[in-house]
């Protein structure tokens, strides 16, 4: 048996889903596509059937890649569960009318009852359902009213005979069930919708917008930090690193199979961030380095999706990311990739199309540095403000110019930024922390596999000498464009792995302020940190990547060479 929900989009399609399922759900992408949908497990009638949440929709004549995946899936339905917002009930009803045409044997879900009676918005549901000719059931997703008798109704979801309207006869028999199920009476604005209006106006949305990304970037930092500080890095340092010493004993401290599995021992001890064995480095760089602040990234930004936030900031900076060939959804993975660009990375999954993604990807990995980096940057030219400004400077002009410059290249346009401003609500936990799970489930399967790869080639690569000759084929260009002595190339090798360990190991080179200007843009800007590689790979697929990596540098060599001779 298979069951799918389906609504317009911010309906609260989520928590009735969560409501109904169990903690075993999965989120997955249709084939062929990244447009995200999440399947679980209910009790119908006695027996197992599979619910799944449905990209949001407005009609089942697609115009975007979600109302396509969406309109596929339901051929396969064998119920539909069709969620409707009850405090916008006329736009609603254009999708069930849809759905009723099919002859899918449907329920209608009448969601956020208790809004729209604080809304003075009055449904008399019994006269609904008569017109529907669908059971109609009445429910309020954040409190579980209702839900019982969704699922009750379900035995009783009634299908018509399958017919086609004109979108004219459609909207007219809308009209006239309005007419006659539903009444408004007056009401004032309350606290929330005051506020809703306070931020998606340019004149102090603005203000608000930079307030809300201050926080969130002090949040998701300091949960990430706490998380390693007083978790993370105790469970490693105390439990895992006594065993990998037994084990470099063990194998002698040395050879080829210690240095696969352990690494090189720093000062006869183990260094999780630059010994480079698969069980020191392969798992403290996933675990202890990135969960933390992915996992701090998933928690605000589920808490700001169910809220109701993201949609105000998107189009608050939409005319701004259009100069670079994206909307304004795209602000989101920049933001992000400020505390780290691993979840920057992944946010971008929440553009449309693939060239966005695209764009977005690679201009925050070339031009939009870590809060690690930007510390180790700030500690070595802090006292320097105008070299500072110089390469802060460098890399907004690059994510400006080659922003501009992949907006006009590359084929496609972007998409305009139709987004529904829904009210704010008080986000329901268990949806929040189920999203979550979800999500740094998914990260943890697919991120690990890769970061044990990516260490294992380059400590093969390391074996044979090949790291060693890099450095000597790569030097004339080192020390010829980019003025730096041959000894930066290690900081640029380590800069793979960890960016703010590559940008302290420049220190002991005695550059001078100029070549530190150069040395920080080209670390940013050359190639994303192993972590942040990988999820790329995986958000932009092989080729994608290829083709940013080129970008990267090529940009990052342009970018030191004009340094250096203005240095």
């Amino acid at each position: 048996m298979k069951i799918v929900l389906m609504g317009n989009p911010n309906v609260g399609k989520s928590v009735i889903f969560s409501r109904l399922t169990g903690v075993n759900v999965i989120a997955s992408n249709y084939p062929g596509t990244t447009v995200e949908f999440t399947r679980g497990t209910m009790r119908f009638r006695g027996e197992k059937a599979e619910l799944i949440d449905l990209p949001g929709a407005y009609t089942l004549e697609p115009t975007s890649r979600a109302e396509e995946v969406a309109t596929r899936m339901l051929q396969e339905a064998d119920l539909v569960i069709n969620v409707v917002d009850a405090t916008n009930l006329e736009r609603n009803l254009n999708l069930t009318l849809h759905l009723i045409e099919r002859g899918k044997p449907l329920v209608v879900a009448l969601n956020m009852w208790d809004d729209a009676r604080h809304r003075g918005i009055k449904i008399d549901n019994k006269k609904l359902q008569k017109l529907l000719g669908v059971p109609v059931i009445p429910t309020v997703g954040l409190t579980g009213e209702g839900v019982k008798e969704l699922v009750l109704s379900l035995g009783r979801a009634t299908s018509r005979e399958a017919i086609s309207r004109t979108k004219e006869e459609r909207w007219s028999q809308i009209g006239e069930i309005i007419r006659e199920c539903q009444s408004l009476t007056h009401r004032h604005h309350t606290l929330l919708e005051t506020v809703g209006d306070f931020t998606v106006k340019p004149l102090t949305g603005l203000p608000i917008a930079l307030v809300v990304v201050y926080f969130t970037f002090k949040a998701i930092r300091y949960m990430g930090e706490g998380l390693i500080g007083h978790l993370f890095d105790p469970l490693f340092e105390r439990f895992w690193a006594p065993l990998m010493m037994n084990l470099s004993s063990l194998l002698g401290s040395s050879g080829f199979l210690h240095d696969v599995l352990v690494g090189k021992l720093i000062s006869g001890e183990i260094d999780f961030v630059q010994s480079f064995g698969l069980l020191t480095t392969g798992l403290y760089v996933p675990i202890a380095m990135v969960l933390p602040y992915v996992l701090s990234f998933y928690l605000v930004l589920g808490i700001l999706e169910d809220l109701g936030y993201l949609p105000r900031l998107a189009i608050l900076v939409d005319s701004l990311m259009h100069k670079v060939g994206l909307h304004g959804f795209a602000s989101i993975p920049m933001i992000l990739g400020i505390g780290c660009n691993v979840p920057g990375a992944l946010a971008t999954r929440v553009l449309e199309t693939t060239r966005e993604r695209f764009i977005a990807a690679t201009l925050m990995a070339i031009a939009v540095p870590c809060t690690a980096q930007i510390a180790m940057i700030i500690g070595m030219l802090g006292d320097q403000p105008l070299y500072l400004t110089a390469v802060f400077g460098s890399l907004f002009l690059a994510w400006i110019g080659l922003g501009v410059l992949l907006n006009k290249v590359l084929k496609g346009e972007s998409p305009e930024i139709f987004v529904e401003i829904s009210p704010y609500r008080i986000p329901y936990w268990n949806t929040v922390v189920k999203k979550l799970w979800m999500r740094v489930r998914e990260f943890l399967s697919s991120a690990i596999p890769m970061v044990l790869l990516g260490v294992l080639f380059m400590n093969i690569l390391y074996s044979l000498g090949i790291v060693n000759w890099i450095a000597v084929v790569t030097a004339p260009v080192i020390t010829g464009l980019l003025g730096l002595p041959r000894e930066a190339v290690s900081a640029l090798i380590i800069g793979f792995l960890r960016k703010d360990v590559a940008v302290g190991m420049l220190v002991p080179l005695n550059l001078s302020a100029g070549q530190l200007v150069v040395a920080c843009v080209v670390l940013a800007m050359y190639f994303p940190c192993v972590a942040t590689f990988v999820v790329l790979i995986r958000e932009l697929g092989i080729k994608g990547m290829f083709k940013s990596t080129l970008i990267m540098l090529f940009s990052a060599l342009g970018a030191g060479t004009i340094l250096n001779l203005i240095f």
